[in-house]
């Protein structure tokens, strides 16, 4: 079975948040506002995605 993909996109800044925050933005592949990447929905993604829902927008492609 293919796992889901998702599309996720930077809408709010990083600056003012917890150090760890932008950390997990990094890792996902956000490094500015408007930026967008696709990535397989694990369970590790799922995870860091919860954590910074705050800064991003999701979208299942």
């Amino acid at each position: 079975m293919a796992e889901k993909t998702l599309k996720i996109k930077q809408v709010r800044s990083t600056i003012g948040h917890p150090k760890r925050q932008k950390l997990t933005m990094a890792t996902l592949g956000l490094h500015r506002i408007n930026h967008e990447r696709e990535v397989k929905a694990t369970p590790q993604i799922l995870g860091m995605i919860e954590k910074v829902k705050h800064l991003i927008t999701v979208e299942e492609v």
